[in-house]
């Protein structure tokens, strides 16, 4: 069920939406926002979302919601939450992982992976792109990952996700052109967030290995947004990656993500 807080009050300051936003890179995000004149909307699955509320600059309006957004009811009790204002930006930032296996995993959290990441942000961008379309303004920002470029050995669903969003936020892009709204796709590598241990991969060597900093990928996608860039591939190692994952066959790369997200890697 959905809880709301409510900080200091501002006025004629547009919004944000930031999903994803009690930690990693939805967080600083936020700050992002609330340190470039932006009020705030932000939601999590994670009660500590209530506290997030408090980290931001005096002036700044914060509505924390805490709300699943794998669910219909969970996205549609965040646009009650709007309550008809209108939405400046939304930062569509949610996302789950899960290692192992696919047949391995308990199928009812791979599809949780799905709904939070495809499903719900389908629904909460159909949702808020409307009003935005409806006014001739606004600006989303997705953020995916460079896991979309590769197939995810024991990590499947997830970049299947990943791949599904990166296309889809150019194919909107392409539908929104010329209509005053911007979409951009935000595609980091992996990131020093709580994403690996919720996705149960701390032992494998991608979820043991180096990350990169969210506050700087968050920045990196928020000057994006802000430039109306259609996406932005965070990091030189992660543009370098990308660019090799286009040119080597399928079958090398589900290989190649094998051997980093194999459960048990970090110890070899």
């Amino acid at each position: 069920m959905a809880t709301t807080v409510k900080y200091t009050k501002t006025n004629h300051r547009p919004l944000a939406v930031v999903t994803g936003a009690s930690s990693g890179i939805g967080y600083y995000l936020a700050k992002e926002c609330a340190e470039n004149g932006f009020d705030l909307l932000i939601v999590a699955d994670d009660p500590k979302i209530n506290d997030v509320a408090r980290d931001f600059p005096l002036g700044t309006l914060v509505d924390a919601i805490e709300s699943d957004l794998a669910t219909t009811q969970g996205v549609d009790e965040l646009v009650s939450a709007i309550n008809g204002r209108r939405v400046k930006a939304l930062f569509a930032n949610v996302g789950h992982g899960l290692g192992y296996a696919f047949l391995d995993q308990d199928f009812e959290e791979a599809r949780h992976v799905i709904g939070t990441n495809v499903t719900g942000t389908l629904y909460l961008i159909h949702k808020v792109g409307h009003e935005m379309r409806e006014r001739g303004e606004g600006r989303i920002l997705i953020t995916r990952s460079i896991a979309g470029f590769m197939p995810g050995t024991y990590q499947a669903v997830y970049n299947g996700t990943k791949a599904f969003m990166d296309s889809f936020s150019f194919a909107l892009r392409e539908e929104l052109k010329d209509s005053g709204v911007t979409v951009t796709c935000l595609m980091p590598g992996a990131t020093e967030t709580e994403f690996f241990e919720r996705a149960d991969m701390l032992d494998t060597k991608i979820g043991a290995g180096k990350k990169d900093d969210p506050a700087d990928v968050a920045k990196i996608g928020f000057e994006a947004m802000m430039k109306g860039d259609g996406d932005v591939v965070s990091g030189l190692k992660n543009k370098v990656q990308s660019a090799l994952a286009a040119v080597t066959p399928s079958g090398m790369l589900a290989k190649q993500h094998g051997k980093m997200a194999k459960p048990g890697s970090a110890k070899k």
